[in-house]
């Protein structure tokens, strides 16, 4: 497949000779095909993350057969429909937020999960991972282009109350990722660099008051744990250590599937979660992170192009602010299990077990469908 063809809907190539097809489907088919060869190679490497356990992998393919009805679903939907409905799903998810603070299903020390009467147990503050930018830019495109100073208040506004809301539960991760997918609708919208480098500067006067006030003990242990693993080998850095040494063991290309020594001992924890890239890079070795980063990449790539050709001020700002909290998955997940960055809990999108993040991702995949494929129509 030619570079041309996945940026280009238009260009010679098999995706353009059947491109009417899928876009009645309103389905972009190369995005599509780039999401099904990374999640068929991560049901791969579950299978060895897993411990041979196929019923994990049979589960995780229900999950994520769910998630592409969910991606195709919201595809269907108009991005005005979006658009009208994100304030009011943004009021019901702060209302989700509170009664998981009130009565929410607890789990290892944190209280993150709803169990409502008639549904499947869910966490809300996954569904503020694309609420929230859409309700931010839902205000941010009702006005003017760059927003003054105001709407950025009131922007930021929106962001923040949900992510403050998610840190109490505490679900560091999480709230990191609403945060981000919320500010980089601010950013794109046009926020000043004077105003940028305010906040930093803001940020970093505030970072020892966090430390003190505003952090718990564990997380305060993930920092000291990044920067002196062996202080502690057995126990808070544990994790760092086995995930590090599974990645160097690995080599160029790895010692092949199903033979990695540091999960399949269980030296490896969370090796079918969090942790699973460890155990990717210890069997495929550095040719296989790379021709999984290639794969990110392309569908990153893919996401920037419709966010720079999305019909609207709404639509570029949702993509935009999508497609770069996708990134922000990756590169935080890569950056804590090989030790740049501390431990918060973010699985590797869509190659991680589990059901709510992948229903998230693929739903917001469906959203950019939506943008990519309807303003094809309107165009035409």
């Amino acid at each position: 497949m030619a570079l041309n063809d996945l940026v280009d809907p238009a260009a010679s190539g098999p995706f353009a000779r059947s491109r009417g097809f899928w876009y009645a489907l309103h389905v972009d088919p190369i995005l599509l095909f780039l999401l099904v060869m990374l999640v068929s190679g991560g049901l791969f490497v579950l299978y060895s993350g897993a411990d041979r356990n196929i019923e994990v992998v049979k589960a995780q393919g229900i999950r994520l057969g769910i998630a592409f009805v969910v991606m195709l679903v919201f595809a269907q939907l108009d991005p005005a429909v979006f658009r009208r409905w994100a304030p009011w799903l943004y009021v019901a998810g702060l209302a989700a937020l509170i009664a998981v603070l009130v009565m929410g299903v607890g789990a290892k020390g944190a209280q993150r999960w709803l169990a409502l009467p008639g549904l499947p147990r869910f966490q809300p503050s996954e569904i503020m991972k694309l609420v929230v930018p859409m309700t931010a830019a839902w205000y941010l495109s009702r006005h003017f282009l760059p927003p003054r100073l105001s709407q950025v208040a009131v922007g930021l506004a929106i962001v923040l109350v949900p992510m403050v809301m998610i840190i109490q539960q505490p679900d560091l991760g999480t709230s990191l990722l609403v945060g981000m997918a919320g500010l980089f609708v601010v950013f794109f919208a046009g926020m000043s660099w004077k105003l940028i480098a305010a906040f930093v500067a803001m940020a970093s006067v505030s970072a020892p008051l966090m430390w003190f006030f505003v952090m718990r003990e564990y997380q305060k242990q993930r920092v000291l744990t990044l920067l002196d693993p062996q202080s502690d080998p057995l126990g808070a850095g544990w994790n760092i250590i086995q995930s590090k040494t599974a990645i160097g063991s690995g080599g160029i290309d790895g010692k092949g599937w199903l033979q990695g020594t540091q999960s399949h001992l269980e030296f490896l924890p969370e090796s079918h979660t969090d942790f699973i890239v460890a155990v990717l890079a210890e069997e495929f070795g550095f040719v296989g992170m790379l021709m999984l980063l290639l794969v990110y990449f392309l569908i990153i790539l893919r996401c920037l192009y419709i966010a720079a050709t999305a019909q609207d001020s709404f639509s570029r700002l949702v993509a935009g602010a999508l497609t770069m909290t996708f990134f922000i998955y990756i590169f935080v997940n890569v950056g804590m299990v090989s030790g740049l960055l501390p431990v918060v809990g973010v699985p590797l999108p869509l190659v991680s077990y589990g059901g709510t993040s992948s229903v998230t991702l693929m739903a917001a995949f469906g959203v950019l469908m939506s943008i990519h494929t309807h303003r094809r129509m309107i165009s035409a």
